[in-house]
């Protein structure tokens, strides 16, 4: 662990439903007890850790990509435009230029390339970052706007402005999205160490293998934590052990667990076996990093 830079833990998970929220933000509201902590929801397209984080908004910021608005004044419709666009984000129809802003991966080929510059770039509103001040707890909030497609530009800029004005916060815990697409590898590209939250059961022993392997391929150290320990079977553990997959902790299938989190409580300060599991994770991932 390097001293000099933040510890930033990915909290991630193959399937939705496992208990990756419930994790992630009982895990950073554990750790800002003794120090400052910061929290981010990369879940962008459905983010939810807010429930449970009470604080005050500090900032609202709009976050924009860059899309090209059609001139059709200036534009000869000599086809670079729609033979140039890969993703068909821009399509000649006719002597009309049509731009799809869902697919546009802003990389400003059809702009640069067209010779009468009748693609000029122009912002587009994709999402916002909400940054909430909860004592010795940060949180950042990014959330994707209605309809839109990308989640991974987003969640781009959101890792940029948390190293560029967040980087002093000296343990950093990100709330990845569920699965195992491009969304999930944006979000733990930084990560120091990746915690697969899992559940017992064939669904998610199936899910687990498959972040596993996304994880390797991005070379991201990883461990398992087992939520709804006691269901299902013990297949997800044979597999870790073959695997050598260092299990974090086991979280029980509890009736109490359920009925604060559906009430927006936290429950590491109200369970002690919840406080015994964090702190188990949090002393593995600093001796593995």
């Amino acid at each position: 662990m390097n001293p000099d830079k933040p510890l930033k833990i990915a909290v991630a998970s193959g399937k939705g439903g496992t208990g990756k929220t419930l994790f992630s933000t009982n895990l950073a509201a554990f750790l800002s007890q003794k120090q400052k902590t910061l929290l981010v929801d990369l879940d962008v397209e459905e983010p939810n850790d807010f429930l449970f984080i009470n604080g005050t908004i500090e900032k609202i910021s709009d976050q924009y990509k860059m899309i090209p608005l059609w001139d059709e004044n200036k534009c000869t419709l000599c086809g670079s435009c729609s033979n140039t666009c890969k993703y068909h984000a821009v399509v000649q129809l006719g002597t009309f230029i049509a731009v799809f802003t869902e697919l546009c991966h802003s990389c400003y080929a059809c702009s640069e390339l067209c010779p009468v510059q009748a693609l000029p770039m122009q912002r587009h509103k994709m999402g916002k970052i909400t940054t909430i001040d909860s004592g010795n707890l940060t949180f950042i909030e990014s959330r994707l706007e209605v309809g839109e497609e990308q989640a991974v530009p987003l969640i781009h800029q959101t890792h940029d402005l948390v190293d560029t004005q967040y980087k002093d916060i000296p343990i950093q815990v990100f709330d990845c999205p569920p699965g195992t697409s491009c969304p999930v590898v944006a979000a733990a590209r930084k990560a120091d160490f990746v915690v697969l939250v899992t559940e017992p059961t064939p669904f998610g022993l199936n899910d687990l293998r498959l972040a596993i392997e996304t994880m390797q391929k991005i070379q991201k150290p990883v461990g398992v934590v087992i939520n709804r320990w006691g269901i299902g079977n013990d297949e997800v553990e044979k597999y870790c052990d073959q695997a050598q997959i260092p299990i974090l902790a086991k979280i029980p299938f509890d009736r109490q667990i359920a009925e604060y989190y559906s009430n927006g409580e936290l429950v590491y300060d109200k369970i002690e076996y919840i406080t015994t599991s964090l702190r188990q994770v949090i002393t593995a991932i600093q001796h593995a990093v």
